[in-house]
């Protein structure tokens, strides 16, 4: 098997983009990362997109998005897996150029979610959960975000204060980001004191609805040495699934696929929780990103919370997690996450992120997940 590098990175501003087309949003960001890598050409393309059907009325978009990237007649691939649909295109691109059949892959994910009312994107959001046992019984993803946090509250002692300081973190990295949907800090009173969605989840606990896109370009890293890049390898990756309804799972303050995938990507890179320098994890909601610290062994169970009280997972603490502003202050274009996560690891093991710049950064990790945590998947990345 051969190594795969990043060569190259697209991504553009985050938000409400009235004014583009999923299309559009698309072509913009594939072609920053052609020109970073300084190529024009792909031998294939997998795209991450959850429901640009229900989102904008378009499927076909594997053909779509390649004819408008002047791209065909490569293969091109569209991805779904929930809010996990980015993480695993990178996944499938990956393998693709570690066998051996492609040399050039572009890896993107793609949302356009701000066109439809805001009760047709909680439908096909909903999508992601069990529609018959759960979606047919009116819970939604805040719905079953607040059941988590719940019970990890009355069985570990986590606190409101504690899973508003995941928001107040991320905003102040966020702040930091220039292309972020809400780039501004806020407080843990601020938090406390907004629009209450699901107890014990407030507005602010919760990812927006965005549009935005993302993409990269991988190859074998010999090729990326004779071009004279900077070389940063993925090492590692993982992909596991769950019982997709909570009330299937043995603990639903338990997150068994992110663990699992985790666990599959830490051998294959041959690390430990604690080689890990940073990180940029699925803080759909502020419960999540608690959960999935835990599940990636950075603090022992049920601690997730203490862990932010503590500020281990701020900028300067032992293990910075989402630097870039997380899902949620980033933004949460369901299909293009998973691959703006690695894109945030690539360029601060690159030294490019400026201001929210890591000190010396040489591995970092990306966990992106769908639903309620029905799927996960997770890659371990390191600079030559």
């Amino acid at each position: 098997m051969r190594e795969v590098a990043v060569i190259g990175v697209g991504i553009t501003k985050w938000g409400e983009l009235w004014e583009k087309s999923l299309r559009t949003i698309f072509v913009e960001t594939a072609l920053l990362a052609l020109d970073d890598a300084g190529i024009d050409k792909v031998d294939s393309m997998h795209i991450g997109s959850m429901s640009s059907g229900l989102f904008v009325g378009q499927e076909h978009i594997a053909s779509l998005l390649a004819d408008y990237l002047g791209q065909t007649p490569v293969p091109s691939s569209r991805i779904e897996s929930a809010c996990a649909s980015g993480g695993l295109a990178l996944r499938l691109g990956f393998m693709e150029v570690a066998s051996g059949m492609s040399d050039v892959v572009l890896v993107g994910g793609v949302e356009k979610m701000t066109d439809v009312s805001g009760h047709e994107a909680t439908y096909a959001l909903g999508t992601a959960a069990d529609q018959e046992y759960e979606g047919y019984h009116g819970l939604t993803f805040p719905g079953l975000y607040a059941l988590i946090a719940r019970a990890h509250m009355q069985k570990y002692g986590t606190t409101r204060e504690q899973m508003a300081l995941v928001s107040v973190k991320n905003h102040r990295n966020g702040a930091k980001n220039p292309l972020a949907q809400f780039p501004f800090e806020i407080t843990v009173d601020s938090v406390l004191n907004s629009v209450m969605i699901a107890d014990p989840l407030r507005i602010l606990d919760c990812s927006p609805i965005t549009d935005g896109a993302a993409a990269l370009i991988l190859c074998p890293a010999e090729m990326a040495r004779k071009m004279k890049k900077p070389v940063v390898k993925i090492i590692g990756t993982g992909h596991a699934t769950d019982m997709i309804a909570l009330n299937q799972r043995k603990d639903i303050t338990w997150l068994e696929a992110t663990y699992q995938a985790a666990k599959q990507a830490y051998t294959m890179a041959d690390k430990k929780p604690e080689d890990i320098d940073f990180l940029e994890v699925h803080d759909c909601f502020t419960i999540a990103e608690i959960l999935v610290i835990e599940a990636l062994g950075l603090v022992k169970k049920g601690k997730g919370g203490e862990a932010y009280e503590d500020e281990i997972t701020f900028f300067e603490g032992k293990i910075p997690v989402n630097t870039s502003g997380g899902l949620k202050a980033k933004g949460h274009p369901v299909g293009a996450t998973g691959v703006a996560q690695a894109i945030e690891v690539v360029k601060q093991l690159r030294g490019e992120p400026g201001e929210r710049q890591l000190k010396d950064p040489k591995i970092g990790l990306t966990q992106n997940m769908g639903g309620s945590g029905g799927s996960t998947v997770v890659h371990i990345f390191e600079k030559e």
